[in-house]
């Protein structure tokens, strides 16, 4: 052959290479952001609707907020290659918005888009050459939680490529304060099944209905006649409604534990702990986490100093993972476990011990531990053997409610009243008398000892409930709350007398004391909405926020009245004459009374009324929230 005939061939052969793997050169436009179609020069063509050989692999299953994640687009055969790709990130819940962000190549083989007026949500490829694969690094957003499907167009020649390749769903839960340990980098598998993946992202342009088989849910099948099932919300086994539910068979000295999560939950771990005392601390754990496409099965001991569940403590051999599965963000795991686990010389016996079982789950993840059960904890009633089967229910809340209702009643009820009587009614009801008090004074004496006594009964209660610290925000504040309250009415006992002139010092102090631990009760109320243990609807939250608002108008109101009240008044002693003044001095000091005393302020029958207004409107609050805190958990429980 000669060397122009080999000159010609090898660039005929070239010219064929480029024209196989021809594609945008410089990467998708920002036009096709929702289509993620490719639009080559010689017009539109249509996908491919054949089984996709390429796959979109990412490097774990769940993300926390704000972490990097690795996504690799590569052929299902090591010799495949491609040439021009298109990837995005998208909610798997309806709106389906494009969610996340991409961060710059190193080599510069990637072209970053902004798409939905987002920056840099979007990724394409900066050149046409043929590549076995692409790694690029996504990071969720903070303030993201649930679940995405990463979607990739995929060009292997300038007619052959097809549109939204999905990759396995990635959870986003929240970050633990503390931060996970950095997520693990691992290659994709090469037995990539594009079958086991969800249904493909589809254009707008080729959108097709589609009907979702119904899926009978034998998770409650045999509940309390061959298998022990216990569940959160308190009842949910009986309606088939649980957010958390599990399950224990025993078969001879096979003990076997199912657990489940809610759909719709974005849990990150699902938990079934055995406890002597219902509570959390010193109970053997067993957890199913998701983790780099798998669930995983770890067993830990609970710890009350500092609160935490301890994986290093327990054999990891005590258990073994039967099946699992992670699917449309529920977490299911079938675990058998040995009949008896050693903890730190401490026997947990399965076959004659009596146990109360505990059901946890929460969206975000510790280092080598699971995190806080936001999503919910519950323990059951009563421990048993887990051989004998019976119908299980939640412990008694009881104590939990009372609290919750005292502290409404103390901070929104009586304190809210008090504070007004004492700010805006000194001139009212002037010569009027209890006990030898002045009818403000006699009523604010009144609301905050009742106030007192709510709190102080409130904290005693969940001590009791709870037997140990708990601490978070609500926790905390309200530990401060309860300090202030307490040490009020002990410096009134040491009030100073009204010529004193430390007197002004006590005023100020005892004004700062009672409206900062009223603030503080209000905020740490609000907390408390988002506690699991509270189970109250998250729309309690906008009560809350009308109370606040109604409250502080009631100020402005009585505020501006004072005003208008003061100049009232001290335009009229101004006109009085001095004959005047002198004869109303000696009437009212031979009925041994001023005659400052003997007369309300001006605007006093305003004032009467907008009190009363607000004393209703108050009691309204009150009732509301106190019937929520006790009657929330039973709705939700036949929700």
């Amino acid at each position: 052959m000669s060397l122009p005939t080999m000159v010609v061939l090898v660039a005929l052969a070239a010219l064929l290479i480029a024209a196989t793997v021809q594609s945008l050169p410089q990467g998708a436009p920002e036009t096709v952001c929702d289509t993620m179609l490719p639009f080559h020069s010689g017009g539109r063509e249509l996908p491919q609707n054949s089984v996709p050989p390429f796959g979109i692999e990412t490097s774990t299953s769940v993300v926390g907020q704000g972490q990097t994640l690795r996504v690799d687009i590569s052929g299902l055969r090591p010799e495949l290659s491609f040439g021009g790709f298109m990837i995005q990130a998208r909610n798997r819940n309806p709106p389906y918005q494009i969610v996340g962000q991409f961060s710059p190549s190193r080599d510069g083989t990637i072209k970053l888009m902004n798409c939905e007026n987002s920056v840099n949500n979007s990724a394409t490829h900066s050149n046409a050459g043929p590549k076995q694969q692409v790694s690029l690094d996504w990071q969720p957003p903070v303030d993201f939680l649930g679940q995405v499907v990463f979607n990739a167009t995929v060009a292997q020649t300038y007619t052959d490529f097809w549109v939204g390749i999905p990759s396995s769903p990635v959870q986003v839960v929240r970050r633990d304060i503390s931060g996970p340990a950095p997520l693990p980098t691992v290659n994709p598998p090469t037995n990539f099944n594009i079958a086991s993946t969800r249904s493909p992202y589809v254009p707008p342009s080729y959108v097709a209905p589609s009907v979702s088989p119904v899926i009978e849910d034998t998770f409650y099948d045999g509940c309390g006649q061959i298998k022990n099932c216990f569940g959160f919300p308190n009842g949910c086994v009986a309606t088939q409604s649980c957010t958390i539910i599990s399950a224990i068979t025993v078969r001879g000295e096979v003990y076997e534990f199912e657990m489940r999560s809610g759909k719709g939950t974005n849990a990150a771990y699902v938990a079934v702990g055995l406890s002597d005392d219902a509570r959390m601390g010193d109970d053997l754990t067993t957890e199913c986490v998701p983790e780099n496409g798998r669930v995983n099965l770890y067993s830990s001991y609970t710890s009350n100093n500092p609160y935490a569940a301890i994986r290093g403590s327990v054999s990891q051999n005590s258990a073994r993972l039967l099946n699992a599965s992670f699917v449309d963000g529920v977490i299911y795991c079938k675990v058998q476990r040995d009949p008896l686990t050693v903890v730190q010389g401490r026997s947990f016996d399965l076959k004659n011990g009596a146990y109360h079982m505990l059901v946890a789950s929460g969206t975000g993840l510790k280092e080598n531990s699971v995190g806080f059960h936001n999503i919910g904890f519950l323990p059951s009633s009563s421990p048993i053997n887990l051989a004998v089967v019976q119908e299980l229910g939640g412990s008694s809340m009881l104590l939990v409610r009372l609290h919750g209702a005292f502290m409404i009643a103390a901070w929104i009820g009586t304190t809210s009243l008090g504070i007004i009587f004492a700010r805006y009614f000194k001139q009212t009801w002037v010569g009027s008398q209890t006990c030898g008090k002045d009818q403000w004074f006699a009523w604010h004496r009144m609301l905050m000892v009742t106030t007192w006594s709510l709190t102080v009964a409130a904290y005693i209660l969940i001590w009791v409930e709870l037997k140990r610290a708990v601490w978070h925000a609500h926790s905390i504040i309200g530990l401060i709350t309860v300090i202030l309250c307490f040490i009020q009415p002990i410096g009134a006992l040491f009030r100073p007398g009204p010529n004193d002139k430390m007197r002004p010092y006590f005023n100020w102090g005892h004004w700062l004391g009672g409206n900062l631990a009223h603030i503080l009760a209000i905020v740490a109320i609000f907390f408390s909405v988002k506690l699991p243990k509270a189970e109250l609807p998250e729309w309690m939250d906008w009560i809350l926020v009308g109370f606040v608002v109604f409250h502080v108008l009631v100020h402005l109101i009585f505020s501006v009245s004072s005003i208008a009240s003061d100049r009232h008044q001290s335009q009229r002693v101004n006109t009085f004459q001095m004959g005047d003044m002198a004869h109303h001095h000696q009437h009212a000091m031979r009925n041994g009374m001023s005659m400052e005393r003997k007369m309300d302020a001006p605007y006093g029958g305003l004032r009467k009324g907008l009190l009363g207004v607000y004393t209703i409107v108050l009691a309204l609050f009150v009732v509301v929230l106190i019937l929520l805190v006790v009657l929330a958990p039973i709705e939700k429980a036949f929700k």
